[in-house]
């Protein structure tokens, strides 16, 4: 891999730190005033924080940000084991709030932290989960087991030959999997996947692929309870989705609003595929700041 790609990732990492949360190391950033509003930036699968590097800066100027790579991700820990769950990553989250004492937050959720943030949510909503939500958006994800699209990669690693495919699979076979999700004009550059799959690697991290994609079987089981919440939410809730992303576009928000989820403000972005936070920064900032300026 090139050296941008390295350099990249390099800083990233110097902007953040390790802490010892529930006896793993987990990396966290944390950024911005301590006396400004707070949000907790939840990431995707297969990467890692790293993708909101793109609207970090900005978002950092008016708010303290605050994100980790959960377990198994970027440069936290990866256990090599089929013990991954959303409600261990959520702990994890909640352990986080704890020890950095954050009391109210407002929290931005992608993909795989789509799911972490549902729990999160069904906690709230049960008078038992950690802080005080001020508000949560939802950028593209499979919020709905019988929507959400897997890729074939996916399901192969899902399947009893997922170890097999796991390190069979390459740099190559990944660039065409993870670009697929991208808009047509919108395409990671050469360097971008670069530093993705450093990231992905780091300590080992391919390892572990077929055993962190089990979070789609924990869609299916929860689904009720993680539905219900979006339902019975009394936090405002958005969507920003990028709406030609094969996963979790625009079919997705269709179904959001046909269960009739609580839904404050939506923003469709009708170029834009899975990863509009990476695809078109500017837009998401644009109406994420939009919305935070409608519940605050």
């Amino acid at each position: 891999m090139g050296d941008k790609s390295q350099n990249s990732a390099d800083q990233w990492r110097s902007r953040g730190e390790l802490k010892l949360i529930m006896g793993h190391s987990i990396f966290v950033i944390d950024e911005g005033a301590a006396e400004k509003p707070t949000i907790i930036l939840l990431h995707g699968f297969p990467t890692s924080c790293w993708d909101w590097q793109p609207i970090w800066n900005e978002l950092a100027k008016q708010y303290r940000v605050v994100a980790l790579d959960m377990l198994g991700f970027g440069f936290s820990d990866k256990p090599n084991h089929r013990r991954y769950s959303i409600h261990g990553q959520a702990d994890i989250v909640e352990a986080l709030i704890r020890t950095l004492q954050i009391e109210s937050f407002h929290v931005l959720a992608h993909d795989y932290g789509d799911t972490v943030a549902q729990e999160l949510l069904a906690r709230q909503l049960e008078g038992c989960g950690v802080g005080r939500w001020l508000s949560c958006c939802f950028l593209n994800g499979g919020l709905f087991p019988e929507t959400h699209q897997a890729l074939l990669t996916q399901r192969l690693l899902l399947s009893p030959i997922g170890g097999l495919v796991n390190r069979l699979a390459g740099y190559d076979s990944f660039c065409r999997s993870f670009s697929s999700v991208f808009g047509d004009g919108t395409k990671p550059s050469e360097q971008e996947l670069q530093t993705f799959w450093r990231l992905i690697n780091i300590n080992s991290g391919k390892h572990v692929f077929h055993n962190l994609i089990t979070y789609i079987r924990d869609r299916i089981q929860h689904r009720e309870r993680w539905v219900s919440a979006l339902q019975q939410s009394s936090i405002a809730l958005a969507i920003i989705n990028g709406s030609v992303d094969p996963v979790s576009g625009a079919h997705m928000v269709a179904r959001y609003q046909e269960l009739n989820c609580r839904l404050d403000y939506l923003a469709q972005l009708p170029l834009i595929g899975h990863y509009p936070q990476v695809e078109a920064p500017d837009q998401v900032l644009g109406h994420y700041q939009n919305y935070l300026t409608v519940v605050g």
